[in-house]
């Protein structure tokens, strides 16, 4: 078993030589707990509150983390949310997970790629999320879906933490995602 990851998938242990019965006996042992349908962690690895992202990451991994789980990590919200939400490509299979609860979002092919980061999940895991500015211009985007009160807090948050480096990034992933206009009549809002 030591040869697994702290989190690995049903087939990263049939690589390493376990077998069905293997997975089995381990998850009765207590030696690794079911984080998802086909995706485990080991007991021993270290403790993290981010278990439902790797979960997904390892189910979706050319997903990315957004929305408002996105903000969540960038502590632009204070809120939990409920389910872990990711983006997808436009016109890629949306997948279907039924633990963790996740919402699914598609995005322009042409835009998906922009502005992901990497966030450090667990010691050693990380997870691909969408960087404050992109979630935050995202949020503004789609303030009809998540709520226009706690996009506009997300981007006050943001605006008072990010200085006017942030501002720039801000007005820059904008311009490329067509948003200018929703974001920079906010921003003066914000500012007034």
């Amino acid at each position: 078993m030591a040869v697994l990851p702290p989190t690995f998938t049903a087939a990263h242990a049939y690589e390493a030589g376990l077998s069905d019965r293997d997975l089995v006996t381990l998850v009765s042992d207590e030696s690794v707990d079911e984080l998802s349908r086909g995706v485990y962690r080991r007991t021993d690895a270290p403790e993290t509150a981010h278990l439902d992202l790797l979960a997904v990451h390892l189910r979706v991994p050319r997903a990315v983390i957004c929305g408002e789980s996105a903000l969540a990590l960038h502590e632009l919200i204070d809120d939990i949310p409920a389910a872990v939400h990711i983006a997808v490509p436009r016109g890629a299979l949306r997948p279907a997970i039924s633990y963790p609860p996740v919402v699914v979002a598609q995005y322009a092919v042409k835009n998906f790629d922009l502005n992901i980061e990497q966030y450090e999940a667990a010691a050693g895991e990380f997870v691909p999320v969408y960087d404050a500015a992109r979630s935050v211009v995202d949020a503004m985007r789609h303030r009809h879906r998540i709520g226009q009160t706690l996009a506009v807090a997300a981007l006050a948050r943001y605006v008072r933490t990010s200085g006017p480096d942030g501002i720039g990034a801000l007005q820059q992933i904008a311009r490329q995602l067509n948003a200018l206009s929703i974001i920079r009549p906010a921003v003066e809002a914000v500012l007034a």
